[in-house]
């Protein structure tokens, strides 16, 4: 009986463990991206997402700037930094 206690335990851990690795666990938020873009200037949101591209979460934050440019930046969702 503390055999098979001991074996539904291990597999239970194991199954979790395994699927954290199929799911990539944002460290920076949507909202704190976004916060983020607007705090650099003075900019309007005018959309927000996240979408994965090369395997890797990034928010896509689409703004308005004060001379009336629409510009996107892209936030790597893992580590909060702007990509090029």
């Amino acid at each position: 009986m503390k055999l098979l206690l001991k074996s539904l335990i291990l597999i239970a851990l194991t199954s979790v463990c395994h699927a954290r690795d199929d799911f990539a666990i944002a460290r920076v938020s949507l909202d704190q991206a976004t916060q983020q873009i607007i705090r650099d200037g003075n900019k309007r949101v005018l959309g927000a997402t996240t979408e994965i591209i090369d395997g890797r979460a990034v928010h896509i934050i689409k703004v308005l700037t004060p001379d009336g440019r629409i510009q996107h930046y892209k936030i790597d969702a893992e580590t909060g930094a702007l990509i090029s």
